[in-house]
């Protein structure tokens, strides 16, 4: 018994090698041929941009192979279910994806070299269901966050930029999901994805947790509609539209709070006011899982490729946010921070709201 059980743990092993290497492979291979097809990273007539801190490509290489280690370490653990399959169903929307990220390269490139972050507000001009600091073409793609092409296209856009571990990373914040809910009803826990995005870690979570009464909330009506059509095979989980920092819902009414890469979108005030509603919304004893990219001093031999971030994306609040201490804001909301976890260039913490 013990040498089947062996066996079936290396064969699963092999099987989730085999799926990660070639996403990195598929994502990998697209990031190298966008970066070919842009003008370089400096911009023609401005100095070259160095970082302040080199980057430790060895220490990059560590970090990568170890968040799928980490990853593959959870699924065994039971935390989580592992990666659905690729399947041939799925391949020609890949491929399409894939056609249209490439189309799109171009243009980004274009914003990026020109500086030009600002054609939503432009498209917008006049209209106040905003707020300002969204009506941007974050990272310079098309249409902002307010299309249904840019929702189609976003996740593939994401994992082409970290070479497929995206989903791996946002993985490390549902291993915080399964801790929290040890030994409880799952139809007695209230979850919270705030920014949800196209509901890809909604999804991901309520594989995991099927019977979670948890809900999505995300400002763009776009993104919002791509993450219903995620969720759907669980009718009773709601996706609704609104800012995080005014949020719709009753005081002391969520178990759980989870968000994802959301902090560094958002001005210091907003990240206060974001902090504040989550307090107000969370019952005592809440947690607040927080999945963001790492801050200066997080990894040191990483620091280089922070700094690259806001250089080469329209990134207008990332730079300030790599020096930002989250601890004062969250204290003075009620929260103490219980644990943090580092995953590749992503950190989690959880935060719980006092009893």
């Amino acid at each position: 018994m013990a040498i089947m059980q062996e066996t079936g743990k290396t064969l699963s092993r092999a099987r989730y090698g085999a799926a990660q290497a070639v996403r990195a492979a598929w994502y990998g291979a697209q990031y190298r041929i966008a970066k070919r097809r842009s003008a370089g990273f400096n911009r023609p007539g401005e100095p070259v941009f160095k970082p302040v801190n080199p980057v430790d490509t060895k220490e990059l290489r560590r970090a990568y192979l170890g968040l799928f280690a980490r990853d593959r370490a959870n699924i065994e653990a039971g935390l989580y279910p592992k990666p659905e399959d690729v399947r041939l169903a799925d391949l020609p929307a890949a491929v399409s994806r894939a056609r249209d990220f490439m189309r799109d390269v171009a243009e980004v490139d274009r914003r990026r070299v020109a500086r030009e972050g600002d054609e939503v507000r432009e498209r917008l001009e006049g209209s106040n269901r905003y707020p300002d600091y969204y009506q941007q073409n974050f990272h310079y793609q098309t249409d902002g966050w307010l299309s249904d092409e840019s929702a189609r296209l976003y996740d593939h856009q994401v994992e082409a930029l970290f070479t497929g571990a995206a989903d791996a990373m946002r993985r490390a914040a549902l291993a915080e999901i399964a801790r929290e809910m040890k030994g409880r009803d799952q139809r007695e826990v209230r979850l919270l994805d705030l920014a949800c995005g196209t509901g890809r870690f909604l999804r991901e979570t309520m594989r995991a947790f099927p019977r979670l009464q948890a809900m999505g909330l995300d400002l763009s009506p776009n993104y919002a509609e791509r993450a219903r059509a995620m969720v759907a095979p669980w009718p009773h989980v709601d996706v609704i539209e609104g800012q995080a920092e005014v949020l719709p819902l009753e005081d002391e009414s969520l178990d759980m709070i989870v968000s994802i890469y959301l902090f560094h979108e958002l001005p210091e005030k907003i990240r206060g006011k974001v902090i504040d509603e989550a307090a107000r919304v969370l019952k005592p004893g809440g947690a607040f899982i927080v999945a963001d990219s790492l801050q200066f001093g997080d990894n040191e031999g990483l620091d280089g490729i922070l700094e690259y971030f806001p250089e080469g994306f329209h990134e207008p609040y990332y730079k300030a946010y790599l020096g930002w201490d989250f601890a004062p804001s969250m204290e003075a909301a009620g929260f103490k921070k219980e644990r943090t976890q580092l995953a590749f260039l992503t950190k989690v913490n959880v935060w719980r709201k006092s009893a």
